[in-house]
């Protein structure tokens, strides 16, 4: 299967680059419902976020946030979305990790969060215990 991201990194297909360093290029998403969605991609092939090495992991957030301030400067919108999807579950339409840079407007339609309603909050005893077993695996490799 074809990458239509490394495409977009080698020159192979087009793009509309937003900002770019020795890790990451940013370009425009083809799809743009409200203007300014920008992708942030690491040049580095990686299909999810559970491979991402560290160092790609800073450097693809140190662009995201010059792009959320490169927004704010020109559109100034009322808010913004950070997003990363993983595996067709999560909505991963290329395998190639990003991140999504999405201005927000008011109204605009954009990610119903809880289709269903907001959730009632857990008890603290459940979300305490889904700490515990999560911890061991937060650790740092060296």
């Amino acid at each position: 299967m074809t990458c239509i991201f490394c495409a977009i990194l080698e020159g192979r297909a087009a793009a509309s680059r937003v900002a770019e360093d020795a890790d990451v290029v940013a370009f425009l998403d083809l799809r743009q419902p409200v203007p300014g969605h920008v992708l942030v991609v690491p040049r580095a092939h990686v299909e999810t976020i559970y491979e991402l090495a560290p160092d790609t992991a800073a450097a693809l957030m140190r662009m995201a946030v010059r792009v959320a301030q490169a927004l704010r400067a020109e559109f100034d919108p009322p808010g913004l979305n950070l997003w990363q999807s993983n595996g067709h579950a999560g909505g991963q339409e290329v395998p190639h990790v990003h991140l999504h840079v999405q201005p927000r407007q008011h109204r605009d339609g954009l990610f119903r969060l809880y289709p269903q309603g907001l959730p009632a909050p857990a008890a603290r005893t459940d979300l305490d215990g889904l700490a515990a077993r999560l911890r061991p695996h937060c650790h740092i490799a060296s």
